[in-house]
């Protein structure tokens, strides 16, 4: 059984989602720039809605919808929302991408997606599991797809995704008209190869940023960058 996780200001239960709670979901949401304070928000793959929390904390978006396929994972959303102190501004659907973009015809200022990772050699006995880490569940073209169809004009969307990935995913968003405004680069420690890329996209073309954030210099011995980033939600920062 999988102990709920708490944070400063909410708490998430995780034990009947596939993925838990881990660094990538929470540097994306401490990450994500909120300077044009978006008014509505979209999590795609909500999974536990961490996402969706934290950019409720940071910001004073009124209405931060996320949409999740697998049905557990959304119970179990739904019901961290209630518990949180910002339940009349979170909403969360039991869909697929591909329904929701059917469905809706809203656009969002800010769409924030950390996404299932697909790796070639990588399946498990655990259906559910496999479906929240797997591409196939959600391929990068229907994520960057979705993302231009229902990012407003001055919208932002944002994502992480494996470094290996990144040319790739920014030449997919540039056929779309989505152009890289901002990237973070991270490693584990100093020696480690840069493992995940933190990506924002906009409609407009800009200079790009790109930086890089070293999470610890050795064993819980953290980066002021990394605790800097996190220090609003973990407990012990």
């Amino acid at each position: 059984m999988s102990k709920p996780f708490k944070f400063k200001e909410f708490t998430i239960n995780q034990d009947r989602c596939a993925m838990k709670i881990g660094t990538d979901g929470v540097l994306l949401g401490a990450w994500t720039s909120i300077d044009k304070r978006p008014f509505s928000v979209l999590d795609i793959g909500a999974g536990t809605g961490v996402l969706s929390l934290m950019i409720a904390q940071r910001s004073s978006a009124e209405n931060i919808e996320a949409i999740e396929i697998d049905a557990d994972a959304y119970e179990q959303c739904a019901e961290n929302f209630e518990n949180s102190p910002w339940s009349d501004r979170l909403f969360c659907y039991h869909a697929s991408l591909l329904e929701f973009i059917e469905e809706v015809d809203d656009e969002f200022d800010l769409i924030i997606c950390n996404p299932p990772f697909y790796s070639e050699d990588y399946k498990t006995q655990d259906k559910s599991r496999d479906l929240a880490r797997f591409n196939d569940a959600m391929p990068f073209e229907h994520l960057i797809y979705a993302a231009a169809k229902l990012l407003s004009e001055d919208g932002i969307f944002s994502t992480v995704i494996p470094f290996k990935e990144e040319s790739n995913f920014v030449e997919l968003a540039s056929k779309v008209g989505l152009f890289l405004n901002r990237s973070l680069h991270i490693k584990g420690s100093p020696e480690s190869e840069i493992k995940r890329s933190l990506l924002e996209f906009s409609f407009q073309k800009k200079e790009t940023s790109a930086l890089e954030l070293i999470i610890e210099t050795s064993r819980h011995q953290y980066t002021d960058d990394y605790i800097n980033l996190t220090k609003d939600f973990y407990l012990k920062m």
